[in-house]
């Protein structure tokens, strides 16, 4: 296969003030051994933006133009790119060696494919945890059942002629971009099976570093939202269930004790065996705190 068989890459790095974070996160993009043509832009969201960071075209530094937020950090990405893909990248994730290279392959040799994702590790304070799921496709069914925590930003590949004309753009509109990756996902497995490389091709690191990590509102508000745009999650029995508990849990975590018991009832009527039912409980007992719930979990590579 020549290098000109290759298609070209555009990787969008949205950012907010985590300088050493996206230095790695950038590192291990340009680092990726493709034989076609990568461009990097790092998009600062609500920061200065980091000049020093630019390199020609291969490397653009700009702010964000649009909604304030992930969301919009994303999409200015898009509007700076003209690459036949295009993929993303969290500051605070790092593609490994071969992500680029095994993901393109897979979309090629899938007709019709428009959107591509693989395994990640999970690297919680240094303790990593793979995500797979052992086979080559995710389908919309898959992620009305499950999150599908593998199903990461920091994996996605996508065609950008089908994500400017038919996905759509990351909306905007999603309180604090929560549950933006996952809309996404949606609005692309509806169209077509979303591609799937089942390596560990990117770490994605938990923990503190994240924005959201205790936001609870922010949470619950994004949630609500998914349930409001996608109704066939609330037709989804097990998925169902499982948005009700993480509310249950959210709510917990607000001391909201009346709205998390609601909610672990709906959650229960759909799925009495849904998981994460006993830990909103034990928060809303006041028994253990959220966050001590979320470092179990995430210890573990898992989350609510």
């Amino acid at each position: 296969m020549g290098v000109t068989a290759w298609p070209s890459v555009g990787v969008i790095l949205p950012t907010h003030d985590r300088p050493q974070l996206l230095r790695a996160a950038l590192s291990s993009v340009l680092a990726q051994d493709y034989p076609g043509d990568i461009r990097a832009v790092v998009v600062h969201d609500r920061s200065e933006p980091d000049q020093s960071l630019a390199d020609g075209d291969r490397v653009r530094v700009l702010a964000n133009t649009r909604t304030p937020g992930l969301a919009g950090a994303r999409n200015s990405g898009v509007d700076a790119l003209g690459t036949e893909l295009i993929a993303f990248c969290d500051d605070d994730d790092q593609w490994l060696p071969g992500k680029l290279r095994a993901q393109v392959t897979a979309l090629r040799e899938q007709p019709g494919a428009e959107f591509a994702s693989c395994g990640i590790v999970v690297d919680f304070e240094g303790r990593p945890s793979e995500r797979l799921v052992g086979r080559d496709q995710v389908t919309y069914d898959d992620l009305l059942r499950s999150r599908m925590v593998m199903v990461h930003s920091s994996t996605y590949l996508v065609r950008r002629a089908k994500l400017l004309d038919g996905i759509g753009l990351v909306d905007e509109g999603i309180p604090g971009s929560q549950n933006e990756d996952w809309d996404l996902a949606l609005r692309a497995a509806r169209r077509h099976p979303i591609v799937f490389a089942d390596q560990p091709l990117v770490r994605v690191a938990w923990g503190n570093t994240s924005y959201f990590a205790q936001q609870w509102e922010t949470k619950i508000d994004g949630l609500l939202w998914m349930l409001d745009r996608h109704p066939d999650i609330g037709g989804c029995r097990v998925g169902a269930a499982r948005v009700y508990a993480q509310l249950s849990f959210y709510y917990a975590c607000l001391g909201s004790k009346a709205e998390a018991w609601r909610w672990a009832k709906r959650a229960l009527r759909n799925n009495w065996h849904e998981r994460r039912v006993p830990f909103a409980a034990v928060v809303a007992a006041g028994l253990l705190s959220g966050q001590t719930v979320l470092r179990h979990l995430n210890a573990r590579g898992h989350g609510i």
